[in-house]
């Protein structure tokens, strides 16, 4: 299984999965059969990831009409189209990459998007107060799904919170996952 942080954190909601995949990897140890891999815009550079993983968990917001900071879990075939991923800074996004996998007739991952309605999407850093204040709810979502496919977990002594990553992340020489 891989975990995938997809967004842009110079748009501040929308680097949402970004700081949750910085997140999962700096305050919690996996059983080796998990692998976080930050997304960021990449897009169609994605392929190879997709192509060499039968289990891929993305983490992104999600444009839905709901109420900002609402978190959806959805299996990635149901919602092609809807994520900010798509299009954009992202060019291709990660959805439209497994779009391709299956007109290529090769098989495509088993994929689940753990998204967030976001506040606000414009050019800056960090999350929207909504966000910050849904974050842990989010995570909690994202464990228990890893609790449901049997992924083991700890969390780590040390403990680098939101807000040492989003201000990392500000920081040129900042180190993101």
């Amino acid at each position: 299984m891989v975990i995938i942080g997809i967004g842009n954190i110079l748009q501040k909601d929308d680097g949402l999965g970004v700081y949750a995949a910085s997140y999962l990897n700096e305050n919690y140890t996996f059983s080796e059969e998990i692998e976080i891999i930050n997304g960021g815009v990449e897009g169609i550079h994605l392929l190879n990831v997709l192509e060499e993983n039968n289990h891929v968990v993305v983490l992104d917001c999600l444009q839905l009409n709901d109420n900002p900071a609402s978190i959806y879990a959805i299996p990635a075939k149901e919602i092609s189209g809807y994520g900010l991923n798509n299009g954009g800074a992202h060019e291709i996004g990660i959805l439209q990459c497994m779009d391709m996998m299956e007109l290529q007739g090769k098989e495509v991952p088993q994929a689940i998007v753990i998204g967030i309605v976001p506040a606000e999407v414009i050019f800056e850093f960090g999350l929207s107060p909504e966000l910050v204040d849904a974050f842990e709810s989010y995570i909690s979502v994202v464990l228990q799904y890893l609790d449901k496919h049997n992924i083991k977990y700890t969390k780590k002594t040390t403990f680098t919170s939101l807000q040492e990553i989003m201000n990392r992340a500000k920081d040129p020489l900042g180190v993101m996952i």
